[in-house]
């Protein structure tokens, strides 16, 4: 019942802003509009809290989002950067979701199956990834290893931290400091796809890379949003 009336309140300021910037938007000021645009796009955000139970890379977005002008602010950079990794990094998926970004690498890119190492055609990707990084340092990255559920739990589990944890090292070695990084094994515990066939289980089989504001960025753009 609390996730219902949490979910229809969010829907609501959603709309309710949705109406604002529809009816009254030419009399704001440019502060003006980037607070709507901030609030419409934290209820839209917030209309998806249910789906974040369960899901570690929404839940870190949601639980890091600042909100309001700022959070536009963000935004924008993120816009940025995800268009940048679009373009330069080969096997990346790339969700833009609030205030952050969800990178996603299927495992049949990154690994053999059943390994952790890191396939030498895939370091190359990861190296471009980086490079984005490098680009935009005021990130924090969350790396979350997935499988699907053939095996037992114990051994899913540890193949996906072992895969996460590969995966941060390749990236530490291509210059991103280590204290930006977070890394985090689900195991079979957050499938995106049907683990009764095939290809829902290709999906779950997945290193998922979640950038969000660090503390600078967001004191920047609060400073901005203030001004």
């Amino acid at each position: 019942m609390k996730t219902f009336k949490l979910k229809a309140a969010t829907f609501s300021i959603a709309l309710a802003m949705t109406g604002v910037l529809a009816t009254s938007c030419n009399s704001f000021t440019k502060t003006q509009k980037g607070a709507a645009i901030g609030v419409a796009g934290g209820g839209a955000l917030g209309a998806l809290v249910g789906k974040a139970a369960g899901n570690t890379a929404l839940g870190a977005i949601i639980g890091g989002a600042v909100g309001g002008t700022a959070g536009a602010l963000i935004g924008h950079k993120m816009d940025k950067q995800a268009a940048e990794i679009k373009q330069t990094v080969p096997g990346a998926t790339v969700t833009r979701a609030g205030e952050g970004i969800i990178v996603n690498f299927s495992s049949g890119i990154l690994f053999d199956t059943d390994k952790a190492d890191v396939k030498a055609a895939a370091k190359d990707n990861l190296a471009k990834f980086a490079q984005s990084l490098q680009n935009n340092p005021e990130t924090n990255i969350l790396i979350v290893g997935h499988t699907d559920n053939t095996g037992s739990d114990a051994h899913n589990m540890d193949l996906s931290i072992r895969r996460a944890e590969a995966v941060k090292s390749i990236i530490v070695g291509d210059n991103i400091a280590a204290s930006r990084m977070t890394v985090q094994g689900k195991g079979e515990t957050e499938p995106i796809g049907d683990n009764n066939t095939v290809d829902g289980r290709a999906q779950n089989r997945r290193v998922e890379i979640v950038i969000v504001a660090n503390d600078k960025m967001k004191t920047e753009a609060k400073s901005t949003a203030g001004n």
